[in-house]
């Protein structure tokens, strides 16, 4: 054998080695690329959240028609990796309906809720505690097709108010004709979470609900509201600011006591959320330039309740209303650290404030 020839098939064979491995480096990052991408397809569209996207799974739907109803609403990245992925995952018996998924999502866990079956509702709408009728609004505008402004122009309509009060008497009475309100219906919203069956759900029928909540609330406590003599209109009224003071760390009873003990003694309440709302607006402190703003809900210059609720109010601060603790106080203030304190003197009040309000947050 030629030792040349020997000596020149070592390179040869070397360079047909070298091919190959690197043809399969170059199939296995191929593979591998392939791999994270059709996984990044399948992942959250935003991760981490939880608003509800409100689907209709129409009968007999395919899992194609499927998938590009979940891509249209943003709920999934890709409707071909969703399906591929379905069939690879053999996943099958999927349900028509309504189902309130979100883009924090992923593939795995849209299956698990498709095949579990429908909720049952075409939207809901959630109402918090505290809540203004411009919030209730905004949550309201952001579930359905109705504009905030179509939304309050009904919560304004004398129409609409005048077949709430055909409905719900008890509930719905001439207080609301005061023209002193900023809006009629402020504090008749109740929260809480309301599903809708029809997706296209009117706004008669939207509101109506809430109202009607408020009105079952209202013949709960019936009774109570005859024993103190007190109007369904002073009951919300007083709950609403029961509700904006106070912390989650508040006695609601004793911040009744002292509105009560205020009302008692011909003392303003001087409570600060009725000068946010007279202002218009949301901050966390008020200052001595905010209580000289010229408005009926200015308790700070007028002298008891103001004209209506300054905004919904839920369970325990009705209950606080109607069941007020028996106490000398006349006033409180909250602490940093949302811990409230009640005293029954100015002196000790301006004490309170010295130790606990730093003279720049007052100012």
């Amino acid at each position: 054998m030629n030792i040349n020839q020997t000596k020149n098939s070592f390179p040869r064979k070397n360079k047909k080695t070298t091919i190959i491995l690197s043809s399969v480096i170059a199939l296995l990052i191929i593979i591998c690329g392939a791999f994270f991408y059709g996984k990044s397809l399948l992942s959250p569209v935003d991760k981490g959240s939880k608003t509800a996207v409100n689907i209709n799974i129409p009968s007999g739907s395919s899992v194609s028609a499927i998938a590009e109803i979940l891509e249209d609403q943003h709920v999934i990245k890709s409707k071909k990796a969703f399906q591929l992925y379905v069939k690879y995952k053999g996943a099958s018996g999927f349900q028509a309906g309504f189902y309130h998924l979100n883009k924090g999502m992923d593939a795995d866990a849209i299956i698990k809720k498709l095949t579990a079956g429908s909720t049952g509702y075409a939207f809901q709408i959630s109402v918090p505690e505290g809540k203004q009728l411009t919030q209730i609004a905004d949550a309201i505008a952001k579930e359905t097709s109705y504009s905030k402004e179509e939304i309050m122009a009904k919560l304004d309509d004398k129409t609409f108010i005048g077949k709430l009060k055909k409905q719900f008497p008890d509930t719905i009475t001439d207080a609301l004709s005061n023209k002193k309100l900023k809006h009629p219906l402020e504090g008749y919203l109740y929260p809480a979470t309301y599903p809708f069956n029809d997706p296209d759900a009117s706004l008669d029928t939207i509101l109506t609900a809430m109202v009607q909540e408020t009105n079952t609330r209202i013949e709960t406590y019936k009774s109570e509201l005859e024993k103190k003599k007190l109007s369904v209109h002073n009951a919300l009224t007083m709950a609403s600011l029961i509700e904006e003071e106070a912390t989650a760390k508040a006695d609601r009873h004793k911040i009744a006591s002292v509105f009560y003990n205020r009302l008692a003694e011909k003392m303003p309440l001087q409570t600060d959320p009725t000068v946010l709302y007279a202002a218009g607006r949301h901050k966390s402190r008020v200052y001595y330039k905010d209580l000289k703003i010229d408005s009926p809900f200015n308790t700070y210059k007028h002298k008891g309740l103001p004209p209506g609720p300054i905004a919904n109010a839920g369970d325990s601060s009705w209950e606080a209303a109607l069941r007020p603790d028996k106490t000398d106080y006349l006033y409180f203030l909250a602490k940093s650290n949302g811990e409230v304190v009640f005293t029954k003197t100015l002196k000790d009040h301006n004490k309170a404030k010295e130790k606990y309000i730093s003279k720049k947050d007052s100012e």
